[in-house]
């Protein structure tokens, strides 16, 4: 990037961040002289993409110079970087909670359910964190090319909704006095081994832009589908076989089906990750049907 790329980038993020009202503060503030801040500025001002005093109108800034024009990229803000980093350890303790929450299964281990579930309450607290900090970038300019980074919020909000299914998981063990019969659990093993591959591989596309790995989710997503089919048949044969006066065991399979589609369900929400991706990297939007009305 050449010198004057730079400095006038930097003149940008301090029209940005800090609202100047003069170019004597901006040159102040990069300790340069007015006169090379002026120099820099004329031709966006002229453009109408810098006004007085000094609000910059990204829409304006991608029709002249293009959306990937280095002066000006979202992922080499700080805001970026710093959302990002949230949104990578949330994707990172949700996997820690699905983990705890399934250890807990096949342990039957109610107290390692109750911790699982507390991880919760840190899974929903970093949601809000990233939530705000969305807000707080966006409230700058509501309308600016900065709006993109709003993508971070409904990541981080599918993250909370895949905590919210491991707590299904986690509550199963605590509620539920039957352990789970080994045929089964070796279906559940299965579907937790591709929902957690599925959590990583949409974590992969929207942190690193990793869309190749789309078609790896999508054959990973049908192999929980598969083992969904398979847990669900095999819990209709058993209640087949209960008596409808076990009211304890009737239950059971109630709570052990909510097991089994918490799952599924995490394995879908990894797919709309991956579609938030798409639209973050690519700008590829996402679709507008109901992944339930879809081929």
């Amino acid at each position: 990037m050449a010198r004057s790329d730079k400095t006038l980038e930097d003149i940008l993020d301090v029209i940005f961040y800090d609202k100047p009202s003069t170019q004597d503060e901006i040159a102040d503030k990069l300790r340069i002289s007015r006169r090379y801040v002026t120099q820099l500025l004329k031709p966006l001002i002229e453009e109408d993409i810098v006004k007085r005093a000094y609000v910059i109108d990204l829409n304006k800034y991608d029709e002249k110079y293009g959306s990937s024009n280095p002066i000006f990229n979202i992922k080499q803000h700080s805001a970026f970087f710093l959302i990002e980093n949230m949104l990578g350890s949330m994707s990172g303790h949700v996997k820690e909670q699905v983990q705890m929450s399934f250890d807990a299964i096949l342990n039957n281990d109610k107290k390692l359910a109750e911790e699982a579930l507390k991880l919760d309450f840190t899974t929903n607290n970093m949601f809000e964190k990233v939530r705000s900090s969305v807000e707080t970038v966006v409230d700058v300019d509501p309308h600016s090319k900065l709006s993109k980074i709003l993508l971070f919020s409904e990541a981080a909000y599918n993250y909370e909704r895949i905590g919210d299914y491991s707590g299904h998981i986690a509550k199963f063990v605590i509620n539920e006095k039957s352990p789970v019969d080994d045929e089964l659990l070796k279906i559940l093993k299965k579907m937790h081994k591709y929902s957690q591959r599925s959590i990583s591989y949409a974590t992969d596309a929207f942190i690193k832009g990793s869309i190749e790995l789309r078609g790896d989710l999508m054959d990973t997503e049908e192999k929980i589908h598969e083992n969904q089919q398979k847990a669900m048949n095999l819990i209709a044969n058993q209640m087949v076989e209960t008596s409808f006066d076990d009211v304890e065991m009737s239950n059971y399979y109630i709570y052990i089906s909510r097991v089994v589609k918490s799952f599924e369900r995490m394995g879908d929400i990894s797919v709309e990750i991956m579609d938030l991706a798409l639209e973050f990297h690519k700008d590829i939007p996402r679709p507008t049907t109901p992944r339930s009305f879809r081929e």
